[in-house]
C-alpha cells in the first residue's frame, strides 16, 4: 500500500496546488468520519498495533500522534484513530477567527521530502472550534485515543495582550480536550516568537495557571445529596451523608518550542516548568534557517519566506530533544516532532528522549499507511533490542554519549 500512494498516488496529488490538495483531503476524511463502515474499513488497513504508553495521567495506544496544523477545523477527528494515529493535536487554533496569510502560502521542496509554509494560523476560532468539538461529541464519534489542541495567538492581538488571547482560547476549550500546546514558536505570525522570552512565557502560563485552577474547582464541586446509609446491625439507616466524588485533574499544558533556540534560550524555558505546572516540551516547531548547501534547482523554492519542515529539520530538532532530556534529567515528557517518516527517524527521537513523537510532513510523503508502518516498526525494534517497554527506550542513546 505504501509502494502505491509513493509511486502512483502521490505523484499525482504532487502536480496539484499544496494546499487545495490539503482541503480537498481534509473534506474527504470529514465525510469518511461521519460514516462507521468507512472509518471501520479504513482502520481494518491502516490500523496500527499496540504498543501502549502511559502520559501526562492520559493512556496512548502508541506513541505516534498527528502533529498540529493538519486539522484546523477538528473537521476530520475520528478519521485520525482509524489511520493509527496514538494521538492527536488539533489546530493551531487562536481566540479570534482569521483566514491567515496570502496565498499561495505552502510549497513543496519533494526532493528533500521537506515543506515550507506560511500560513499564519489560518483557523475559525476558539469559539468555533469548540462548537465543532461538541458536536462530535454528541455524536459519539470521538477518537479512543487522547485529542489535544495547539493554542496560538490572534494576528490582531497586541504582544502586551497575549496572555489575555491565550487564557480566552483556553477557558473556551478546556472542557472537550485532554492536553494543550501553547505555541509560541510559530514564524508565521509577526513577533510571536517574542513570546519565547522567559518573562512573556511566564505571563502566559500563569494565565492559564490561573484559568485551570477556576476550572478544576468548578468542575469538582458536587451538590451533595441524601442516600441510605447502611446501620452497623445491616438495616438501612435514613442518615445523610455527601456522596464523596474525586477531583477533576487539571489538563496537561505543553510548550512547543522553536528549533531556532539557543540552548541558554531553552534552558530558561525549563526554568518555567516546576513553577507553572508545564506538563512537557514539543520540540519542535518549524524553522526559518535553510540548509546551507542547495541543489541550484531548489533555490527558488527555499528562497520563499515560511517555516521549513520534513528532512532538512530532522537532526536540529534532535539536537533539541536530547539537550532538552538531558538538562531536565529525564524528568520532564518530551513530545519529538520534526522529519519523522519512518521507524528509524521515530526511534532515532526516542533514543534522544522523546517520549511521544508526531507526524505532519512525514504523513504527507509517506501516506496513510504511515502510521501503521512507524509502529509496527518500533515493536520491531524493542524485540531486536531486548527492552521490555517502550518507556525503557526513552533517552537510551542520551543516557550513554
Amino acid at each position: 500500500m505504501s509502494w502505491v500512494y509513493r509511486h502512483v498516488v502521490r505523484p499525482f496529488l504532487f502536480t496539484q496546488d499544496p494546499e487545495w490538495i490539503h482541503d480537498r483531503t481534509m473534506r474527504a476524511l470529514g465525510w469518511s468520519s461521519r460514516h462507521a463502515l468507512i472509518c471501520n474499513a479504513v482502520k481494518a488497513i491502516f490500523g496500527a498495533p499496540p504498543l501502549p504508553i502511559k502520559l501526562f495521567g492520559l493512556s496512548f495506544p502508541n506513541p505516534v500522534g498527528l502533529a498540529a496544523g493538519m486539522d484546523k477545523h477538528a473537521e476530520a477527528l475520528p478519521a485520525w484513530s482509524a489511520l493509527g494515529f496514538g494521538f492527536s493535536e488539533l489546530g493551531a487554533v487562536t481566540w479570534h477567527p482569521q483566514p491567515g496569510n496570502p496565498s499561495p502560502r505552502v510549497f513543496r521542496v519533494v526532493a528533500e521530502q521537506a515543506l515550507i509554509n506560511r500560513l499564519g494560523f489560518n483557523n475559525p476560532g476558539a469559539e468555533a472550534l469548540a462548537q465543532a468539538l461538541a458536536e462530535w461529541r454528541a455524536e459519539e464519534l470521538w477518537p479512543a485515543h487522547p485529542v489535544g489542541i495547539n493554542l496560538g495567538k490572534s494576528r490582531i492581538t497586541p504582544l502586551a495582550q497575549a496572555a489575555q488571547d491565550y487564557a480566552k482560547s483556553f477557558q473556551t476549550l478546556w472542557p472537550y480536550l485532554d492536553f494543550f500546546v501553547v505555541n509560541v514558536s510559530s514564524p508565521n505570525t509577526p513577533n510571536l516568537r517574542q513570546l519565547q522570552d522567559k518573562s512573556a512565557l511566564d505571563d502566559i502560563l500563569a494565565a492559564l495557571q490561573e484559568v485551570q485552577t477556576e476550572a478544576v474547582a468548578k468542575g469538582s464541586i458536587r451538590e451533595p445529596r441524601d442516600r441510605i446509609v447502611p446501620a452497623e446491625n445491616g438495616r438501612p439507616s435514613n442518615a445523610s451523608a455527601t456522596l464523596q466524588v474525586p477531583r477533576l485533574a487539571p489538563k496537561p499544558v505543553l510548550v512547543k518550542v522553536s528549533p531556532d533556540l539557543s540552548f541558554e534560550a531553552l534552558d530558561e524555558i525549563l526554568e518555567l516548568v516546576g513553577p507553572r505546572q508545564v506538563a512537557g516540551i514539543i520540540a519542535t516547531n518549524t524553522t526559518i534557517v535553510r540548509p546551507p548547501e542547495q541543489k541550484p534547482e531548489l533555490q527558488r523554492i527555499y528562497a520563499q519566506e515560511g517555516g521549513l519542515s520534513g528532512n532538512p529539520l530532522r537532526d536540529q530538532s534532535t539536537r533539541v530533544v536530547r539537550h532538552l532530556y538531558r538538562q531536565s534529567h529525564g524528568s520532564l515528557p518530551i513530545i519529538g516532532v520534526g522529519g519523522i517518516f519512518t521507524a528509524a527517524d521515530a526511534w532515532e527521537k526516542i533514543a534522544a528522549g522523546a517520549s511521544l513523537v508526531q507526524l505532519y510532513t512525514g504523513l504527507v510523503f509517506e501516506g496513510p499507511g504511515a502510521v501503521k508502518a512507524i509502529v509496527t516498526g518500533l515493536i520491531e525494534r524493542l524485540e531486536r533490542s531486548g527492552l521490555g517497554s517502550l518507556r525503557l527506550a526513552i533517552g537510551t542513546e542520551s543516557n550513554h554519549s
